[in-house]
């Protein structure tokens, strides 16, 4: 059996496991959140949380840039907030006579855009193209952001009175959506004992730095992908292109996507190779905000997408 740690990367790997174990020390009771956040790092994608208020999305994102060296910024965004806001403005220098540009939060490793869907679409397409190429164009003139570069967006499902639904080109830029979700009694037994106030935030301290990051970034693309999983991977992006409920189905960059989440899964696993239980275990996350339910365009009701994308996976022969 393959594995990295046999190919000399055990460095790497013991500072993955004390990423995560430095996150789950605050951020408690849902370890499978922190495996699929540290997916979306590895996978070079962005991440949209989707959950009520109160159930620690920005702790979850503040765990993960605190265990990083590296820059992070945070973005409240709000009804009348402009694109500037995030990504810069050029300010008239009079001893030069130039125009500077004096860069925005969204030129940091890690950026918070907290209650993404409470801000205008304008402002939200001014993240689309930092988070697919990115990159940010100012003057006509592209400028890079540092690697790694990873957006952590949070907004409320249930909250819509001053809100702006992201629309399906925003929604797939994300390589996962993740729900939270309320913990359990005896992990908010804890919470409640241990975290009155979140203190132990604050004393979080790195644990792997910013170049570590890129590096495990780069043993991810590494990762194999064999041609019986390729076809698995296919005929469920078919089958969701064909099912009875759902007018769109995934599309070849959401499949793309599941590639790149599905080889993070492998490097979480010490493994070199993916297996179907990596895109199993991660279809609804990569997958089901994607899709664009029939029943939502008729009238404005959706069926569970994350049942129906359950429902397909039931129907396809798993590879051996």
């Amino acid at each position: 059996m393959d594995t990295l740690t046999a190919t000399g990367n055990t460095e790497l790997l013991e500072k993955l496991k004390a990423l995560r174990a430095n996150i789950e020390s605050v951020f408690i009771g849902k370890p499978d959140t922190v495996t699929d956040l540290m997916i979306g790092l590895l996978a070079r994608g962005h991440v949209l949380i989707e959950d009520v208020p109160g159930v620690g999305k920005t702790v979850l994102a503040r765990a993960l840039s605190r265990s990083i060296d590296c820059r992070f910024s945070r973005v409240q965004l709000t009804p009348d907030l402009l694109p500037s806001d995030i990504l810069g403005i050029s300010v008239y220098n009079d001893k030069s006579g130039l125009f500077e540009f004096k860069r925005g939060p969204v030129f940091a490793n890690i950026v918070l855009a907290d209650e993404i869907n409470r801000t205008t679409p304008r402002t939200q397409s001014a993240l689309l193209e930092v988070m697919n190429e990115n990159q940010v164009s100012v003057d006509g003139k592209p400028i890079a952001v540092e690697q790694p570069f990873m957006v952590i967006a949070t907004q409320n499902p249930f909250e819509f009175e001053g809100t702006y639904l992201l629309p399906e080109n925003q929604l797939d830029r994300f390589i996962l959506r993740l729900r939270i979700g309320y913990p359990s009694r005896e992990d908010e037994r804890r919470i409640l004992r241990d975290q009155p106030d979140r203190a132990p935030l604050d004393n979080l301290r790195p644990v792997m730095e910013a170049v570590d990051v890129v590096r495990l970034q780069s043993l991810t693309e590494q990762v194999r992908v064999d041609e019986a999983l390729l076809d698995y991977l296919q005929d469920i992006v078919q089958a969701t292109r064909q099912h009875d409920s759902l007018e769109v189905g995934v599309s070849p960059r959401g499949a793309l996507a599941m590639m790149r989440a599905a080889r993070a899964s492998a490097v979480l696993a010490g493994r070199e190779y993916a297996v179907p239980d990596d895109i199993k275990g991660l279809a609804c996350s990569v997958f089901a905000h994607r899709l664009v339910n029939k029943s939502y365009l008729r009238d404005g009701r959706a069926a569970s997408d994350d049942q129906i994308l359950r429902d397909i996976l039931e129907t396809i022969p798993v590879p051996a």
